[in-house]
């Protein structure tokens, strides 16, 4: 009984990033929002039926740990509001019409970030008959962050690659 409480209670192993690069990646971060919105960048994040990993990582971004907030990083609850809308999940045959709805309640740029392996090619449901697949398969994407799920970090790697798209199509 000691030992599984031992277990418990033992230090966990450090992840493989330290405050630092996550805080040097926030701020380069911040530095292209600022540059391309000149403000906060808004996300909608939508449900397609996914099993949660996703979501729960995308939550741990809004924690006290990670704070994306403070790197200009807001979500929001309703896509007329949003910059980007973030897909988790395959997309499920009865959330497609709702995935579009959101989609094209979106101002123009619409932006779209799959996140995690489900939303990028319909994960373990590919090629089943209750989903049509990735988000890409329903609405045009943008950028797609694999995983199972994605860490914060590659959440905001992810995020910093299409702010860097967005930055090379401004300078054209």
């Amino acid at each position: 009984m000691l030992n599984e409480f031992a277990a418990i209670w033992r230090k966990k192993p450090a992840d493989n990033f330290t405050d630092k690069d996550f805080e040097s990646i926030g701020l380069e971060l911040k530095t292209h929002i600022n540059s391309i919105f000149g403000r906060s960048l808004s996300i909608r994040e939508v449900d397609s039926g996914s099993d949660n990993a996703a979501e729960i990582e995308l939550v741990n971004l809004g924690s006290p740990y990670y704070d994306i907030e403070r790197f200009g990083v807001s979500f929001v609850a309703s896509p007329r509001h949003a910059d980007v809308m973030v897909i988790t999940g395959a997309v499920t045959h009865n959330m497609e019409i709702a995935v579009r709805k959101t989609y094209e309640a979106m101002p123009a740029p619409r932006l779209v970030v799959a996140v995690g392996d489900d939303a990028c090619d319909g994960g373990i449901w590919k090629n089943t008959y209750a989903v049509n697949g990735g988000a890409d398969k329903v609405i045009p994407v943008d950028v797609k962050i694999p995983g199972n799920p994605p860490t914060p970090r590659e959440i905001m790697l992810g995020l910093l690659v299409l702010m860097k798209e967005l930055r090379k199509k401004q300078v054209k």
